[in-house]
């Protein structure tokens, strides 16, 4: 992982409330997204506010419930509406060689293989055959990111990625 080890993630936020016992719904960035409760504690973000909780929870359904150390009634858990949730880098599993996390990619520099700047990594997105990286530049552009194929050379110390793609895709 290329990130400082210092420099959080985000990988999901609190948006709703369960039950009375002060249980969070929710949304998690993680793949699977009941993974995110593997990675406690959590880096609770509300406003300029950081605390950190260990946390438990359950996938239920469609929703990934968590319960906060320290939180335990519906008016707690409610003012948590909104947070973002962090993680530090050493949280995350490693990976193989040649596997990245969405957050390393994230800000990348993206060029063709003729050295043409295409833009800069804004997000990814899955759409189920492959991630997408969503670039920012002189317009939006959509590349898929299928390694060896079309992302030719990730250089993560440079911040740069090469793809074969033409600029007028």
């Amino acid at each position: 992982m290329y990130q400082h080890e210092d420099e959080s993630i985000c990988v999901g936020r609190i948006i709703g409330v369960q039950g009375l016992k002060g249980w969070v719904k929710v949304f998690s960035d993680t793949s699977p997204r009941e993974n995110i409760l593997s990675y406690s504690p959590w880096q609770i973000k509300t406003g300029d506010q950081i605390k950190t909780v260990e946390v438990k929870g359950r996938l239920q359904g469609k929703n990934v419930l968590a319960q906060l150390a320290g939180i335990e009634d519906r008016d707690l858990a409610t003012e948590l509406i909104g947070s973002k949730i962090y993680i530090l880098p050493r949280q995350l599993p490693k990976l193989e060689q040649g596997e990245y996390y969405w957050a390393d990619l994230i800000g990348l520099e993206v060029e063709s293989l003729e050295s043409e700047p295409l833009g800069t990594v804004e997000s990814m997105m899955e759409t189920g055959a492959n991630d997408v990286m969503v670039l920012h530049g002189d317009r939006q552009r959509l590349i898929p990111f299928v390694l060896d194929e079309i992302v030719r050379e990730i250089d993560l110390p440079n911040k740069r990625i090469v793809v074969d793609w033409k600029p007028d895709y």
